[in-house]
Formats: C-alpha cells, structure tokens, sequence
C-alpha cells in the first residue's frame, strides 16, 4: 500500500478513533493465555478458544464469567474478583508475548498521518493496559489520544467516550470516522452521530456483516479507500 497524496488529501484534517482490541491488534491469544492461568489457578477447564473470542469485547471479567458457565459451575463474586486479579496481574507480565497488529496496520497509520489525519484510541482497556500494548508493539507515538475504560468517568457505549477521545486528539466531530470490531463500537459511533467503520476480523459476539456499521472491510487494504468515502459523502 504506497501513498497517493491526491487521494489521501481527501483525510486532511480528519480524526480516526480505533478501537484497540480486535481492530488495531489481535490481541486474543495473550488475553487467553492470562485467562486460562486465571483458569487453572481455580482448578477450572479452558473453554474452546472459539468459543471465548466474542466475549473478548466485552472484556476480561465477562470472559471468566462465561468460561465457569461453559465449565458448568457457579463461582461467588469475591471469588471472581480473585480471578480477575490473577488475570490481570498475568496480563500485565505478558501482554504482548503473542499479540500482532493487524496486516497493514503500521503503514495506514503511516499514511493517515502523513496525509494529516489526527488518529487516536478509544477502547473499553483500561487505559494502562492500552498503553503498554501499544507501546510494546511500537505503535504508542502515532495516537493523539489514548482513552480507556477507566479514563473517563464513562465507557463506550456512551459516546462521550468517543467525542472525548477526539477531542484530545484535537479533531472534531464533524469531521471524524470510528473503526471497530463490535456491537459497542458501532453503538458508540451512532450515538455519537460519527460514521463507523468496522472490521470483520475482530471480536464480536454478532456476524459482522449485521453490525450496522457504514462500511464493512475485510482488510487494512481496503481502509483507506472505505475512510475516503465516509469523509466525501
């Protein structure tokens, strides 16, 4: 993917807010893997893989909270708090031993950048936790912004989290575009009243093609082509 100033002059000036999870990084095999620590710890199975990644989304205590009812058993919630912290504390030591961007990720970054797009994250991580994956991964710098679950006193799906976040990228919301994986981001951005574009590869506990978002991409391929449309419309 080279860049065509022509065409990618249509992003000047226009903000990008990416989901984290799903949509920039495939983050599911370190989440699973903090999990099923958490998991043997309690002397609990490992559910399927695929039957835990949509929950990913929805964040690590929904994931413990279905992998007991997969297992058929029932956990107090002082119980479950102990779990989380056994996730977490796992999480923070080994977050990005086998996540990846996307294929294409770096170089649309890139692109937006260079074109004059102010890019930024809002996602339902906590904020620490975003921000060391980020910077493992050597993606931190090219954001603005940076918002997580517990920067605000809100969460998507309420969309202040998503005008917050561009906000502090410095864009504004009339000329912003939301990317990702799930029902919460596509509610966020319609809340918000912002055009969303989500990816069919991430985490979403509803097919992707129902997600009623603007456009559906398959690829990082296709993004800036899908971000040019939204922003010319």
């Amino acid at each position: 993917m080279q860049p065509d100033n022509a065409h990618n002059a249509h992003l000047d000036g226009a903000t990008l807010v990416f989901d984290l999870d799903g949509t920039l990084v495939d983050t599911a095999p370190d989440l699973i893997g903090a999990l099923n620590h958490a998991l043997h710890h309690a002397e609990l199975p490992s559910p399927p893989e695929d039957h835990i990644r949509p929950y990913i989304s929805f964040g690590a205590r929904r994931m413990i909270a279905e992998s007991i009812v997969h297992a058929g058993e029932t956990r107090s919630e002082d119980h479950v708090d102990g779990l989380l912290r056994l996730f977490l504390d796992h999480y923070a030591d080994n977050i990005a031993v086998n996540s990846t961007p996307y294929p294409d990720v770096a170089n649309v970054l890139q692109i937006a950048m260079a074109s004059g797009a102010k890019l930024g994250v809002c996602t339902n991580k906590r904020e620490r936790f975003a921000r060391l994956l980020l910077g493992e991964l050597d993606l931190h710098d090219q954001f603005g912004a940076i918002l997580g679950y517990d920067t605000l006193e809100v969460h998507k799906p309420d969309p202040l989290h998503l005008t917050e976040t561009i906000r502090q990228a410095g864009g504004t919301p009339d000329r912003a575009i939301m990317v990702g994986d799930s029902p919460t981001d596509v509610a966020t951005a319609k809340a918000a009243g912002i055009p969303v574009i989500a990816v069919s590869f991430g985490y979403s506990d509803v097919p992707h093609d129902q997600l009623g978002a603007d456009v559906l991409i398959h690829s990082y391929a296709d993004f800036m082509d899908a971000a040019r449309s939204l922003l010319t419309r």
